[in-house]
């Protein structure tokens, strides 16, 4: 009995840790079309742990497509004036909010979810990418201004914690000029 009961206990601890999130009930794909700024990004990936410092906000379009798909379009303003762009075409899968896309720039596959939205205000958004046997987890948070409540930060910080991101790999990004239109 003893057994069963630190094995579910060990079981109910990973599942506090656990990448599986889920999408927002309401989620509305034609609501999320537009400008978002990257305000905060979390993750225990060591490239972000060791860059972190050097990273300021950017700005994605979401752009939805007639195949229920998501084009990610993001650009930061790099320190020498110079704009690092990355797209994405994150495909929908059978659960709304949910999507998943070959990274571009790395090749591996991302699965996205929409985790909360409040579509006039802010998005959290979980990311799980896969690194053969050692998934990296990556949260992000998006507002429509650069300037979100101190209650939005706070959700976004809890729902990283939650995600097993340590408290200090969870970043609020300074704000950045934006890129010029491609």
């Amino acid at each position: 009995m003893t057994f069963l009961l630190m094995v579910l206990g060990a079981l109910l601890c990973s599942l506090g840790v656990s990448s599986d999130f889920l999408p927002q009930t309401d989620f509305n794909l034609e609501a999320m079309a537009g400008k978002w700024y990257l305000i905060g990004f979390a993750s225990n990936a060591q490239w972000f742990v060791s860059r972190k410092t050097n990273m300021k906000m950017g700005t994605t379009m979401l752009t939805p497509t007639a195949d229920g798909d998501l084009d990610l379009a993001y650009s930061s303003l790099s320190s020498d004036g110079s704009c690092w762009r990355l797209n994405n075409l994150a495909k929908r899968t059978d659960v709304a909010g949910k999507f998943s896309y070959t990274s571009q720039r790395l090749g591996n596959e991302n699965n996205m979810v929409v985790v909360d939205v409040k579509y006039d205000e802010y998005a959290l958004v979980h990311i799980v990418t896969a690194n053969g046997d050692d998934p990296t987890v990556v949260n992000k948070l998006y507002g429509r201004s650069t300037d979100l409540s101190p209650d939005v930060l706070e959700k976004f910080r809890q729902f990283s914690l939650r995600a097993g991101i340590l408290p200090e790999n969870i970043a609020f990004l300074p704000e950045n000029a934006e890129c010029p239109i491609a």
